[in-house]
């Protein structure tokens, strides 16, 4: 599958590097969340190679629910257990959990399916900011921290009607916001299509650190660079 150029099998441990972890957030998610930059001082792998990673694993279920329970860093060792359980938990070789997966009904195992849901999915998820989180943040007069942002992948749900097709396509839906003090919850709901066909639907919750009342100028400025830095990065890629 397409995500061996972005870990390393070692001694039956997945590891991932900072390079590849970024390559794959910026590449294939075009996800430019400078948690994901190789030089960050709490860099961490993204949220969604660790999905596609199980998806690659245990294939798709019906019924699947993530919860992301701690921050990859470089190097780290991930032991994805061999098991056909319907609760299953990622560690590391220290037996730090970083990754809580629930699954039930039908299996698929199509790698053709799977991969096509994998990297439209991923790439549905990667331009979450700023076309979805800042009318968002907007909308309920909050703001993130911009020299510190921290916007952390908490967990994410699938379910599908069926598994009886060969491709699979995310479609936005209607999103919202929960906001509490200093932490807010952003729910991005999305419909799954096969065709023209809604097969399923789901959604991805993240956990944002609140700082001060929405202030349309620096976002604005913020947004801006942050769109500058990922074209400027796009555009200087080689041609496949």
């Amino acid at each position: 599958m397409f995500l061996k150029a972005f870990y390393e099998d070692r001694d039956g441990f997945a590891a991932i590097s900072a390079e590849r972890a970024s390559r794959f957030a910026k590449e294939v998610a075009h996800d430019f969340n400078p948690l994901h930059d190789v030089d960050a001082k709490r860099f961490c792998v993204p949220g969604d190679l660790l999905f596609a990673l199980a998806l690659e694993k245990y294939g798709l279920s019906r019924h699947m629910h993530f919860v992301f329970s701690g921050m990859v860093g470089h190097g780290v060792l991930l032991d994805f257990p061999d098991t056909d359980a319907g609760e299953i938990e990622v560690k590391d070789n220290q037996g730090k959990a970083y990754l809580q997966i629930e699954r039930s009904g039908g299996l698929s195992r199509d790698s053709a399916l799977i991969e096509s849901f994998t990297r439209d999915y991923v790439a549905f998820s990667g331009q979450n900011f700023p076309y979805v989180l800042v009318p968002l943040l907007e909308k309920e007069n909050v703001m993130f921290s911009l020299t510190r942002p921290l916007v952390i992948y908490e967990s994410m749900t699938l379910s599908f009607d069926h598994l009886d097709f060969q491709q699979a396509s995310v479609e936005m839906m209607e999103p919202k916001m929960e906001v509490n003090g200093k932490r807010a919850s952003a729910y991005l709901h999305f419909r799954i299509k096969a065709g023209e066909n809604s097969v399923g639907a789901g959604f991805k919750k993240l956990a944002i650190s609140i700082q001060g009342g929405y202030e349309s100028g620096p976002m604005q400025a913020f947004v801006e660079e942050y769109l500058a830095r990922k074209n400027d990065y796009l555009g200087n890629l080689p041609v496949p």
